[in-house]
């Protein structure tokens, strides 16, 4: 399946600002069209590339966090540059690999995809692997069989899964604490949302209804919509009045089923014990975390290698002194790497 291009001509974002070439361009989904989310299937695809671009360059998809989206890493501010201006002068000093950089838009009306497919979300796991990917290489030059694929977060969730979903499809991963270790990561974070939720009734529908007429983040309202994003994307049910289970009852916290199995099911430790094809196939894996990660994901980071390192499975594991937020060094870091594996 092939998407269409939304226009022919890329828009160019602030030339001036970069030595190489940012550019935009809008692509219509078709796997995202009719969602159940009522999202726009329309959507921008910004590729970085350096100004020497002529060439096939290896391709790297930078992967948002929950609540981003592709766009967050475009931004020129003087003292706030985002993620491709700073590549952008790494590479003209020489400090970042020539390749080219995409950043998709996989957000939603919850906040985000997990990158998944999903009957309560929409076919996003399909729409990288089968539009956003073709897309981008029947428009730049790229290298064959050099595909890369990095996030941060949810993004680095979506680039473990991306990886075991099709192996051999990318050719090297990173992850900077991405989601792992769902015990450890989210155990806290469900009873924040039932806590949240308590204004509602414990009606997750009661909240969402509000949410969406003022989104507001603060207090436990991320814990809420985390925690209903993640269960529209591991734990989708078209049967269920919102169109998925719950991990958790609302008004106890204890875990229920068959919710929070499909959560587990989609937890990189469990995946890793069903099928370890598509981190074995990789060329390159780089997993990092913060040791003073909020969501201790730095423990279930540990956790991931050890069973890596079981398998004898090829990774590099690096933790630096930080949490999971202000992690902009550490990303350009881990891209650069990534670049470099598939050069």
């Amino acid at each position: 399946m092939k998407s269409k291009p939304h226009q022919s001509e890329p828009r160019l974002v602030e030339p001036h600002a970069f030595r190489g070439r940012l550019e935009v361009l809008s692509l219509d989904s078709e796997l995202l069209a009719q969602n159940p989310l009522g999202d726009p299937s329309q959507r921008d695809v910004a590729v970085w590339s350096p100004a020497e671009s002529s060439n096939p360059l290896p391709l790297v998809l930078v992967l948002a966090g929950f609540t981003g989206r592709g766009q967050k890493y475009l931004d020129t501010h003087p003292w706030h540059p985002g993620l491709a201006l700073r590549l952008d002068r790494a590479h003209a000093n020489g400090e970042f690999p020539a390749c080219r950089v995409a950043f998709p838009d996989c957000f939603t009306a919850l906040g985000g995809s997990q990158y998944l497919d999903s009957s309560a979300v929409g076919k996003y796991q399909s729409h990288l692997f089968d539009e956003i990917v073709p897309f981008i290489e029947e428009r730049w030059p790229c290298t064959p069989s050099a595909r890369g694929v990095v996030g941060k977060s949810s993004g680095g969730f979506g680039a473990l899964r991306l990886a075991l979903a099709r192996p051999g499809y990318f050719n090297a991963v990173g992850s900077l604490s991405g989601d792992c270790g769902f015990e450890l990561a989210y155990g806290a974070e469900l009873l924040s949302a039932c806590r949240g939720l308590i204004p509602w009734g414990g009606d997750p529908e009661r909240f969402l209804k509000a949410f969406h007429q003022r989104p507001d983040l603060s207090g436990d309202g991320h814990a809420v919509i985390d925690v209903l994003a993640m269960s529209a994307c591991y734990a989708p049910n078209p049967k269920a009045p919102l169109g998925f289970d719950l991990p958790m009852d609302p008004h106890t916290g204890e875990r229920q089923n068959p919710g929070w199995n499909r959560w587990l099911e989609n937890d990189p430790l469990t995946m890793i014990e069903q099928d370890a094809t598509g981190f074995a196939a990789l060329k390159y894996l780089d997993l990092v975390a913060g040791t003073k990660d909020e969501f201790h994901l730095q423990f279930s980071l540990r956790r991931l290698c050890a069973r890596l390192k079981e398998l004898n499975i090829s990774h590099q594991h690096t933790e630096f002194d930080g949490g999971h937020f202000g992690t902009d060094e550490e990303l350009l870091g881990l891209t650069g790497r990534v670049a470099k594996a598939l050069a």
